[in-house]
């Protein structure tokens, strides 16, 4: 009996330690691996290989015949062993391991439309979103009765059910939290924030890797009080949101974080602490890196069941989400140092000395993109599909589009702009020639089987590029114009708005007369309306120019705040002009000045809310300007509302509605007779 039970033992040993090798070879050649043990957590963080789960898997059974037992094979298919690090350092006995446990998500309503969740019967303006059913977050929003808007750290619920008698309804104090977003679904309403620890040795010099993301839902049936239903906090910086049907899925992403030996994998759901399951933190082979990007997903016609965490060790640098998929993109800087050839240095024309070629040779650096794809159920759950690599770099989300579940993907670099077609499994299908080599991409849009780029280095072209052949995306037409555009918004079919920048392009000439170089200065904003009718000959047809070069807006780098309507005839956007001592001089610095502009302390030359009427036949017509400020007239200074930065402009019915940190104010959207304002009081 004891012969019998002294061959058993190995024999056990041996195939366990072989089904084990099996396994870890089969997850070897997955893409998507899952993290074993605390220990590796640390070493991913500690910037150690990612490989050496099978390493420390091997030298356990090696030291402990029975130390299998902590691993759980509950999922043999998919060849994932789970293991518990509740027990690693426990008393627990092995008859006392279970398997870890999965949090699942309840069922959403297909079909519903997030951004027309309000009863109300009136016609009124929402988010500009970039795709139909796939509502974003802002920092205004309205359901035809009630406007909610951000002011400072707190959250304003205004009633304009009486546009000519508009008054706070409910104020939401967010307290050490700074809200930064909001989501409307039906009678709730969800509150983003960040939090940032000033005190925490992450922060330095203005800069944090130690955000978190704080999400409030409130029921707001009476919107006299909000009641708060559910909350929670993840312990990375917020990114983006977006809620597709009852589904509310938020992305924050930052740098793991280490707490004494272990690293911290915690999060908070209704102030109760609790802990991101090893089996729901993924990593991919092949993607070196100790940030992680972090998906919650929560249900918002049952917010009192769990949400859901999944942590994915990815950098993220732009997103897309359509209905059926959440695209996060990492933007690289790839640098290559290719020696000289043998054939090239000892040829003949190394040897003499003609190679000149030394810049292509020596450095071959490239900007590239990694496309990381995660499928959404039926049901709303989120589940990692395929990468890919494409080179070159987007602009923002609308580089992007989904169309029949291929992807669609405007890029740039050094050779110039062209568009890619994927598949479902982010296979090349087909990609476009390269346009405008040496010429930066400022913005792209896709409208059915069109794409729409716009480079600059000293004049605008406006390309239009057919991809009914998936396979082989050909530009059609070419509009060389002054300026650059930021951002391109569809009219109709075959018309689009162009807004950005106008320019003035300068020849420089050497003392003999001879052409050196060109270049191009900033003169004043530009919106612009485009033909594109005849596809292979774009037309400019109306443009209008705003202020000079110390003219600035939101809507340059942020498309959420357009308001635009076609059969209102409308078109506005907030407008910035400051003093002659700012001037934007440069196509290169816009970007950040504009993104920091609410920081920016010079006087204000004006600052309003520009409403102009647009159509085909007369273009761009300036109705007028909306301010949120008062002058008193003896000392000039600002009073009342202080200098506040417009946020946002909406409409319902026939009104207008313009929303700043400060006050609300509602004018007649023909005329722009003011017909009520309210002062939003500091607390």
């Amino acid at each position: 009996m004891r012969k019998k039970i002294k061959i058993i033992i190995p024999v056990l040993v041996i195939i366990i330690i072989g089904t084990i090798c099996l396994l870890s070879l089969k997850e070897d050649n997955e893409e998507l691996k899952t993290i074993k043990s605390e220990k590796q957590l640390l070493e991913i963080y500690e910037g150690d290989p990612q490989d050496s789960d099978f390493k420390d898997i091997f030298l356990g059974i090696l030291t402990s015949p029975f130390s299998f037992l902590q691993y759980d094979f509950y999922d043999l298919d998919s060849g994932i062993l789970d293991y518990d690090t509740t027990v690693k350092n426990s008393a627990l006995t092995p008859a006392e391991i279970t398997a870890d446990s999965i949090n699942t998500i309840g069922n959403s309503a297909k079909g519903f439309n997030p951004s027309a969740s309000s009863s109300s019967k009136k016609n009124y303006s929402t988010t500009n979103i970039q795709v139909e059913n796939v509502d974003e977050a802002d920092i205004t929003k309205t359901d035809g009765d009630y406007i909610y808007s951000i002011s400072n750290n707190n959250v304003i619920i205004t009633n304009v059910q009486n546009p000519k008698e508009i008054k706070i309804e409910a104020t939401i104090n967010g307290g050490d939290n700074l809200p930064v977003d909001l989501l409307l679904y039906n009678n709730k309403l969800v509150v983003i924030s960040s939090k940032i620890d000033y005190n925490s040795s992450y922060y330095y010099y203005g800069y944090t890797n130690n955000g978190k993301t704080f999400v409030e839902i409130y029921d707001i049936s009476d919107k006299s009080e909000p009641n708060l239903l559910k909350n929670y906090e993840l312990d990375e910086q917020y990114y983006t949101s977006r809620c597709i049907n009852s589904e509310l899925y938020i992305i924050s992403s930052g740098n793991l974080k280490k707490d004494g030996d272990i690293i911290k994998r915690t999060y908070t759901e209704d102030r109760k602490e609790k802990e991101i399951e090893l089996n729901n933190i993924k990593y991919l082979k092949d993607v070196k890196t100790n940030t992680q990007t972090l998906i919650a997903t929560t249900n918002l016609d049952n917010v009192q069941s769990d949400i859901k965490v999944s942590s994915y060790l990815i950098d993220v640098s732009n997103a897309y989400v359509s209905e059926n998929a959440i695209y996060l993109l990492d933007q690289k800087y790839e640098y290559n140092d290719n020696e000289l050839s043998i054939k090239k240095l000892f040829g003949i024309k190394g040897v003499i000395g003609l190679f000149e070629d030394y810049d292509n040779y020596n450095y071959n650096s490239q900007y590239y993109t990694e496309i990381y794809k995660f499928g959404i159920s039926t049901d709303g759950e989120v589940k990692y599909n395929t990468k890919s690599k494409v080179e070159g770099q987007t602009i923002n989300q609308y580089s992007l589009d989904e169309k029949n579940n291929h992807l669609r993907i405007a890029l740039y670099d050094r050779n110039g702009a062209r568009v890619a077609i994927l598949d479902e499994n982010l296979k090349q299908i087909g990609i476009s020639d390269n346009l405008a080599k040496g010429e930066k991409m400022y913005s792209s849009r896709f409208m059915g089987d069109k794409a729409y780029l716009v480079t600059y280095r000293t004049v605008d072209p406006l390309f239009v590029i057919d991809l009914s052949n998936e396979s082989k995306p050909q530009v059609l037409g070419e509009l060389k114009i002054p300026g650059y555009s930021t951002y391109l918004h569809p009219y109709d079919e075959n018309h689009i708005i162009g807004i950005g920048m106008q320019t003035r392009e300068t020849v420089n000439r050497d003392s003999y007369g001879k052409i050196r170089s060109t270049t191009a200065r900033i003169t004043g904003m530009k919106m612009a309306l485009f033909d594109v009718t005849n596809v292979n000959n774009p037309k400019q047809i109306s443009e209008t120019i705003i202020g000079d070069s110390r003219t600035i807006s939101a809507i340059l780098t942020n498309p959420k705040a357009l308001l635009f309507s076609k059969e209102k005839e409308l078109i506005a956007i907030p407008v910035n002009n400051y003093s002659e001592d700012f001037e934007i001089d440069s196509s290169e610095n816009y970007s950040s000045l504009i993104n920091s502009y609410t920081n920016y302390n010079k006087e204000y030359i004006s600052e309003g809310y520009l409403v102009y009427k647009i159509n085909l036949e007369d273009g761009f017509k300036l109705k007028g300007t909306i301010t949120h400020e008062k002058k008193n007239n003896k000392t000039k200074d600002y009073y009342y509302y202080g200098i506040s930065k417009m946020l946002r402009g909406l409409y319902i019915d026939d009104n207008l509605y313009t929303v700043s940190e400060k006050a609300v104010k509602v004018n007649n959207i023909d005329t722009l007779e003011l017909l009520d304002e309210m002062k939003i009081e500091e607390e």
